[in-house]
């Protein structure tokens, strides 16, 4: 299944660098991660899924960088940028090797099938 993305020649020309700008300083830092670390996990504060992500990855020795953007009382905005940027509604999101794998169940079934060290040993 293709996810469904608004074509951007249905954006009115006048609008579409709005449209291509909005909050995406995260979403940039968020980018600039992904390219630098095998495995990136964004989260929030407040939120203990992101903090079990973390334990997972810590529990098997792999090194991850961990990004937290404010908590459930401030700057949802901007993360609503990286929940439309990915499509993933939760946090956390993390990424392997560029590929976002989902939140921290979905972590820990890739590592407990050993699927997760196979998408490591891909070639970057």
């Amino acid at each position: 299944m293709t996810r469904t993305i608004l074509d951007e020649t249905h954006i009115h020309p006048a609008i579409r660098n709005k449209v291509a700008d909005h909050q995406q300083v995260m979403v940039q830092e968020v980018i600039a991660a992904i390219r630098g670390n095998d495995v990136v996990v964004v989260g929030m504060g407040l939120n203990p899924f992101p903090k079990k992500a973390c334990k997972t990855l810590d529990l098997i020795n792999q090194p991850y960088k961990y990004l937290e953007y404010g908590n459930y009382f401030n700057t949802w905005r901007e993360r609503n940028a990286l929940k439309m940027w990915t499509g993933w509604p939760t946090f956390p999101m993390v990424f392997v090797r560029g590929v976002l794998v989902g939140g921290a169940s979905d972590l820990k079934a890739l590592i407990d099938s050993g699927e997760f060290k196979g998408i490591l040993a891909q070639a970057a």
